[in-house]
C-alpha cells in the first residue's frame, strides 16, 4: 500500500465552535468512507513562517492534512472523491508519500 499526504486548500479558518461541530461530521465521514485507509486523520495547520537559506519559494496556505493508504493514486482519487471539504468549496490535494 502507498500513503499519500492529503492537504487541504482555499477554505477561511472556521472560528472555535464551527471546528467542533465540523470535525465531529468529518471523523465519520472518515470512518464510513475510508475505513481502514485512514491512517491519520490529521488536523487544521496555521502558517508559522518558512526557512531558507536564500529567498524562499512562494508559500502556499495548508489549512490541514490527512494521510491514507491506497493501492494507487486512483484508489486514493476514488476513497475521496466525495469528501466533504469538496462539498464546501475547498480544493484537496493528493500528494505521493515515496519510499526513500
Amino acid at each position: 500500500m502507498t500513503r499519500f499526504l492529503i492537504t487541504y486548500h482555499g477554505m477561511p479558518y472556521p472560528e472555535p465552535d464551527v471546528i467542533a461541530a465540523t470535525r465531529g461530521a468529518l471523523r465519520k465521514w472518515a470512518q464510513e468512507s475510508l475505513g481502514q485507509a485512514l491512517v491519520d486523520f490529521g488536523a487544521p495547520v496555521l502558517q508559522g513562517g518558512q526557512i531558507a537559506s536564500g529567498e524562499p519559494v512562494d508559500a502556499v496556505e495548508i489549512d490541514g492534512y490527512t494521510i491514507i493508504e491506497a493501492r494507487s493514486l486512483a484508489d486514493a482519487r476514488t476513497l475521496l472523491s466525495n469528501h466533504p471539504y469538496i462539498a464546501l468549496g475547498g480544493t484537496i490535494q493528493i500528494n505521493e508519500c515515496l519510499d526513500l
